[in-house]
């Protein structure tokens, strides 16, 4: 078996590209630096890159990758390798960093700024948006993009979002406004089952006592929110930075005036929107009629 990839295939034949490291990234280093002290580890045990891999169930290049820093172990792995070594913890203490290091740079960019808000305005105008979607339903996202993706990136990628819903979870928890296009609610992303699911997913959500959620009906004759997504997350010491696809070229900004325009466009959507309470009726509603 496999323990890498939880298979029951060669040890030598499984190679998860998916998880190999860039080296433009900055977390490249820290995956380096565990691949030397591995190295280090099973030296000192007088053991074989073969020996190694043999005595903890894995391929030898996937050993040699990881000893490079050219592949991101599985958190299965290390406990594996610490123990054969006798490395008394110095390796598997690797485990958390190597789980932030498996998602995709955009995601653990995006997740320490979602760790530092106390506070999120999210419109989303195609789809729901990732803090909000169940596992299936973001799952089918991703499987239907075009180019196709490859199903080891299709894992990361969901990896990666699911581990940003922690925000949800939060003690005190962050203030969380999300508004929602209708059409995103009775579109069956995934087949019905799935977006039942995500429906019933919608109304534990909202109602969070941290969480608002509003929805935009497709019959209103005014909306501020055509120029697309809007996101606006401010922080602890009074700054804030935001984005939107219908301004500032869709850039990240974070000046004062630049946010003050989003955050009107962000009042607008939600002052035309329905309330919270009329918004969880509206998804039951919606739920009632798949």
């Amino acid at each position: 078996m496999n323990a890498d990839s939880g298979s029951m295939e060669p040890v030598d034949t499984v190679d998860e590209p998916g998880w190999d490291v860039d080296p433009e990234d900055e977390i490249a280093s820290v995956v380096e630096a565990l691949g030397r002290q591995q190295k280090r580890w099973r030296e000192a045990a007088g053991l074989s890159v073969v020996e190694f891999a043999d005595g903890i169930g894995y391929g030898e290049d996937l050993v040699r990758k990881v000893e490079r820093g050219a592949r991101i172990p599985r958190p299965e792995y290390l406990d594996k390798a610490d123990e054969a070594l006798g490395a008394r913890g110095f390796i598997s203490a690797m485990r958390e960093e190597m789980a932030k290091a498996r998602y995709p740079k955009k995601v653990r960019e995006l997740a320490k700024l979602e760790e530092r808000a106390v506070e999120l305005l999210l419109y989303s105008n195609h789809n729901l948006h990732g803090l909000l979607q169940t596992e299936e339903y973001m799952r089918a996202l991703f499987d239907m993009r075009q180019p196709a993706l490859l199903k080891n990136v299709v894992e990361r990628e969901v990896a990666g979002r699911l581990s940003r819903q922690s925000i949800l979870d939060r003690s005190p928890g962050s203030a969380l406004s999300f508004i929602l296009e209708e059409v995103a609610l009775r579109r069956p992303l995934g087949g019905r089952m799935v977006w039942r699911r995500q429906l019933e997913h919608l109304l534990l959500t909202g109602k969070l006592r941290n969480v608002a959620l509003q929805v935009m009906p497709t019959d209103r004759e005014e909306h501020a929110g055509m120029g697309g997504l809007i996101e606006v997350l401010k922080f602890n010491d009074g700054t804030a930075v935001g984005r939107s696809d219908g301004a500032f070229n869709g850039r990240p900004v974070s000046d004062p005036k630049q946010l003050r325009i989003l955050e009107l466009r962000y009042g607008m959507i939600r002052a035309q929107a329905l309330p919270p309470r009329e918004s969880l009726a509206f998804i039951e509603q919606v739920l009632g009629e798949t």
